[in-house]
Parts: C-alpha cells; structure tokens; sequence
C-alpha cells in the first residue's frame, strides 16, 4: 500500500528547477518591424566548453557541424545544427512576413541550420517547434528553407542571435558566434496594409472621438498610395462627422489632398480655395500650399496664393514676402522677385537666420 502510494506521488511530482544544461543560458531577442513582431527564443553555447575545454577553431565545422548528419540518438539519421543547445531554437512571426524574399506566415518554427563547407547554407523553418535540439528533425516538417553565406564577424565568445540593417519594412536576422555569423533578411511587404488595418479598427473606439485621427488617417493613405477611396471617406468624417466633425484647414485641406491623390484635381483644387479662405488657415498654412503648387509646376496658381496671403496677413511681412520672392522667380518676373528677395534677407527673423546662406544663393542666381 505504501509502495505504491509513493509510486502515485512520484508520477504525480514536478521537475526541480535547475540551472540550464552545462552552461547553455537561454536567451531571448525581440524585434519590431512596424507591427510585425519577430522572438527568437534559444539557448546559448560558449566557445569555451561547460567543461574548461577551449573550442576556439573548432566551432564552424565541427559544433556547428556541417551539412545534416546522423546523431546517434532520436529519430533523426540526417539532422541540422539545432542553431543554439538544448530544446529547439523558435522563432515566432505575429503576421506573415517573408524570408529572403519567400512567404512564410505568421506562427512559431523551429530553426535549423545546414552548414555547407563550400558555397550557400541553409536556413530551415520547420513546423517542428516543441523537440529537443534537431534530434527528431523531419524534413516533411520543413516549412521553408532559404540560402545564406556565412560572413566573417568581430569575436562572440556566447552564440547570439541579433539583429542588424533594421528598414522601416525588413531586417536582418544573425546568428553570430565566434569569429563568424550568418543571418537571412525578414521582410514585411505588406506593412502599409497592416497599418491601414489597425487604424480601421482604431477608428472604430475612443481614438475615433477625435477628427484629428480621421486625418491622420486619411493622411497616412495619401502619403502611401493605399486605400485611397476609404480614405476620402475619413477624410469627410474629419470633417462632419457626427459630434466631432470640424471644418478647418487640416480637415478640408486633408480631403483635398485625398481628391488629388483619386486624379479629381478640379475637385481638390476647389477645395483648396474654400481651405485657404477658412478662419483657421495660417499665414505658414497657406505658404506651404503656395510652395506644393510651385513644386507641381502651377507656378501662376501659387503667384495667385502668395499674393493672397500677403492681402490678407499684411503684418506677417517676412513669411508673405518670401512667398512672392519665390512665386515672382517661379513666373519668370526677376524685377519683382528680386525686389522681394533683398526684403526677405532685410528682414529675416532670427528663427530664420540659419537658411540665410540659402536665401543669397536664390538672390544671386536671379541676378546673374
């Protein structure tokens, strides 16, 4: 009775905590990329042994072995590095993304490396995640394998993974240890639409109780050329949606930015006329508006802009005449824009001072 009561506590019972394996420290590096969230979860080996031993030459080749083989224990008879010690080294993708240019979705994998003596290795992604090392390695758990090239590297006494090259949309993922490291890029073309979707869904709590979030919007769409008609359509909500809709310079000007971006460019320059003359526009507002027209080649429409703004901010002297030294340059009228230039750098701010050198180098060219 006693016997076996003892054995029913024993099945029962807990592992004991312990320190890892050897002096394998399990490490964890997370990386952003927009809302793409990439974990690599491993452990990791030294270059000197858990043992003293020093293994200083015999890492690449011989721990980090080449090719697949047989490791005398598992189901496995031709098993990659384990990419790390102990358990699987993961990594996890909260979206899809793509490796090395392949789609891979969103999930956790098992990461693998075969290492080639000569020419491109491989990185292996296998749906296999939960298994001790690459001892029951499948191939028919392979989810994806990509090439890469090992590269020399500064010293790494630890094997790490870290990231490096980060772009608003891809980063590089290494593995480094020793005096080599070899990574594969992880890519998120898609990362506008996630955006988009996430706004969406923002818009639809309290982040939507603000116009000013609707433009942000609308905005983003513009500035990314993505879904531009659902965009016009936040845009107008910016503007007389219920309870928190506002006629204003940001919301009418958005929209107008939105129509241009749909080729209704008689819609949004009318639009941007209307903008122009609410009370909220600024002298800086319709200056800048001057200079995006400048920069499309409406130079006579911007000359009209300038001349506006100077009418109706007559004591907004330096902003309004700058408008005119560039709107009368950009018409070909060198008389009246040189006139407006010798003001501008008359009467320059001294929050302004700093594009000073700028402001001569315009004068000089008109002046030959």
């Amino acid at each position: 009775m006693l016997l076996s009561t003892l054995m029913s506590f024993q099945a029962l019972a807990q592992s004991i905590t312990q320190p890892p394996n050897g002096d394998n420290q399990k490490s964890s590096v997370t990386q952003m990329i927009g809302l793409v969230k990439v974990t690599i979860d491993y452990s990791s080996p030294d270059v000197h042994g858990p043992n003293g031993e020093d293994r200083t030459g015999k890492i690449w080749g011989e721990v980090v072995h080449y090719g697949f083989i047989d490791q005398g224990f598992g189901t496995s008879k031709a098993a990659p590095y384990r990419a790390g010690a102990n358990e699987n080294t993961t990594i996890t993708f909260s979206h899809d993304v793509q490796i090395e240019g392949k789609d891979l979705k969103a999930g956790t994998y098992g990461l693998f490396l075969a290492l080639a003596k000569e020419g491109s290795s491989q990185w292996i992604f296998s749906r296999n995640n939960s298994s001790w090392g690459s001892y029951f390695y499948d191939e028919k758990d392979d989810a994806l394998r990509v090439s890469a090239t090992l590269q020399p590297a500064p010293y790494t006494e630890w094997l790490s993974f870290h990231f490096e090259d980060r772009q608003p949309s891809s980063t590089v993922a290494y593995l480094q240890w020793e005096n080599k490291r070899i990574g594969f890029k992880v890519s998120v073309p898609n990362i506008h639409q996630l955006y988009v979707n996430k706004m969406r869904d923002e818009l639809k709590n309290s982040t939507g109780f603000d116009h000013r979030n609707w433009v942000f919007a609308a905005q983003y769409c513009v500035a990314n050329n993505i879904n531009l008609d659902e965009a016009l359509i936040w845009a107008d909500y910016g503007i007389s949606g219920a309870f928190i809709g506002e006629e204003n310079f940001l919301t009418v000007s958005t929209k107008a930015l939105v129509l241009r971006a749909l080729k209704r460019n008689t819609e949004a320059n009318a639009l941007m006329d209307q903008a122009i003359k609410l009370p909220t526009a600024t002298v800086d507002d319709i200056y800048q508006y001057g200079r995006s027209l400048i920069n499309e080649g409406k130079n006579a429409e911007a000359l009209t802009v300038f001349k506006y703004n100077q009418q109706r901010f007559p004591k907004s002297t330096f902003v309004t005449t700058l408008g005119l030294a560039r709107g009368y340059a950009a018409t070909g009228d060198k008389k009246n824009a040189i006139k407006n230039w010798e003001l501008v750098l008359k009467n320059i701010p001294d929050n302004r001072k700093q594009f000073k050198a700028q402001y001569e180098e315009e004068l000089r060219k008109l002046k030959g």
